[in-house]
């Protein structure tokens, strides 16, 4: 009796997406080129969850589609880690900016929307951009905490020490406290470290537990830091991250914030197809 024929396995066509993996200091992130291929939509969340897998996919603190625009050079989809469609990641931004000028899309400047607006963004080198944040007017100022928004909401306790900081039992209790559960809301530890230096450690709704950075956290550190101490005019506060060091440049007038640039690495890690 003759054996049936078999199929080499690398003759079988899988179905496969292309990625591109990046990361802002620590902040890690899969990026898809939606272009001239939707691979995946807003409503395919298990997937993205199992992408963002650390385990079991290609693992990311969050998921980006990047996309034509008609008005601008690409848009920006940005999801968070549990698959469900994010409010602005301004580490994801300047990750996707990288990638940008990395397929040819834009040189050295740029004008994209996101989920909070058109953002204008600069290559300074392939791996090192600045994006602008969107102005802010508003600083809720308590006893020992800051909330504000800077593209994602954001809880800011100045401390002693971040890194003494149990950050994913410290974060968790004050994201799902009576005010923040329904919504949810980034926790941000920041300790003083010398005049305009700033060491931060975040925890991160929609991934639920502390990231290396967090881009619109750094921000809203800078901006709460600089309430807090009473500066006014044109700053710029260096921070100190888990995953590396960034930096806010702004102007603070009387209005609130303006001129935001939110400042700093933008690696490139390698890119692959997962298969599906």
């Amino acid at each position: 009796m003759q054996k049936p024929r078999q199929t080499p396995l690398n003759s079988i066509a899988l179905t496969s997406i292309p990625f591109y993996k990046y990361h802002g200091a620590g902040n890690d992130f899969v990026i898809i080129d939606q272009r001239e291929k939707a691979y995946l939509s807003k409503q395919d969340q298990k997937a993205i969850e199992d992408i963002c897998d650390r385990r079991f996919g290609i693992g990311g603190d969050g998921l980006m589609f990047i996309e034509n625009d008609p008005d601008y050079d690409f848009r920006m989809v940005y999801f968070n880690a549990d698959g469900r469609e994010g409010s602005m990641c301004g580490n994801g931004g300047r990750c996707i900016v990288a990638l940008a000028a990395r397929l040819g899309i834009i040189e050295q400047t740029t004008h994209f929307i996101a989920i909070d607006g058109p953002h204008d963004a600069r290559v300074i080198r392939p791996d090192y951009i600045e994006l602008k944040m969107q102005d802010l007017s508003e600083i809720e100022t308590n006893t020992d905490y800051f909330v504000l928004d800077t593209g994602s909401p954001h809880y800011i306790k100045f401390v002693t020490d971040p890194h003494a900081i149990d950050v994913k039992s410290a974060g968790r209790a004050i994201r799902y406290s009576d005010r923040f559960r329904e919504k949810g809301i980034n926790v941000n530890f920041v300790a003083a470290k010398g005049s305009y230096q700033l060491a931060i450690a975040t925890y991160e709704r929609g991934v639920e537990d502390e990231t290396l950075a967090c881009g619109t956290g750094i921000t809203a550190a800078a901006l709460a830091y600089a309430k807090k101490e009473g500066h006014r005019g044109q700053q710029e506060i260096q921070l100190k991250a888990k995953g590396g060091d960034l930096a806010v440049k702004f102007q603070q007038g009387t209005e609130g914030f303006s001129n935001i640039w939110l400042c700093g690495p933008a690696t490139y890690v390698f890119q692959g197809n997962y298969p599906i």
